[in-house]
């Protein structure tokens, strides 16, 4: 037990690390259905919140405990959830040499990375609402591209830490109360086992 959170958050911690790799590469990288990462955000936090609150056994002590449990795993699973994302464009934006299938009409013409993300926008008939938000060359794109991805990575944060939340709420509902387990009669002795009274 730590001043502000049990150690059981900081592994659920280190548990929503993992389950925020494994959800990105899922579905950023292996079958890339970005909406999806989106929508797993709210439930994967409810279960890190709740997670972190069950592994520290927490069944008595002050909500705010339960709840700094909870937003404390709740909060670097968010982070690494919007980081990983941010990740993933990056690559992508980098990387882009303008290739297009040729049902698509083929490669586009441009110099790689944010020029060709641009002519991509472009080919794709955004121009007009690009045009509308002050985009016209490629620098005034790459900072609107990025200020949305920004924006997009802030509400998982959201999203996420509202997950943990309700997760660490439900778990100050659903808890086991003290001494649950304990038969009626049974002291426990001072190394924690339960001690019958009938000797």
């Amino acid at each position: 037990m730590t001043r502000v959170v049990d150690a059981g958050a900081i592994l659920a911690g280190w548990v929503g690390v993992g389950m925020a790799l494994t959800v990105g590469v899922s579905f950023l990288l292996v079958i890339p259905i970005e909406p999806v990462y989106w929508y797993l955000a709210i439930p994967g936090g409810l279960l890190i919140g709740y997670y972190a609150n069950q592994r520290s056994d927490r069944r008595a002590g002050p909500w705010s405990r339960i709840l700094a449990n909870a937003l404390f795993a709740g909060l670097v699973t968010a982070l690494t959830w919007a980081v990983l994302l941010l990740a993933v464009k990056g690559i992508f934006f980098v990387a882009d040499d303008g290739y297009r299938d040729v049902s698509q009409g083929g490669s586009l013409e441009c110099a790689g990375g944010a020029d060709c993300v641009y002519a991509r926008y472009l080919a794709e008939g955004r121009g007009d609402d690009l045009e509308a938000a002050g985009v016209t060359d490629v620098d005034s794109f790459t900072a609107f591209y990025w200020g949305q991805q920004l924006q997009t990575a802030g509400l998982l944060v959201v999203f996420v830490m509202g997950g943990s939340l309700g997760g660490g709420l439900l778990y100050g509902v659903l808890r086991p109360k003290p001494g649950h387990g304990v038969s009626a009669g049974a002291d426990p002795a001072p190394g924690g086992t339960p001690v019958d009274p009938a000797g």
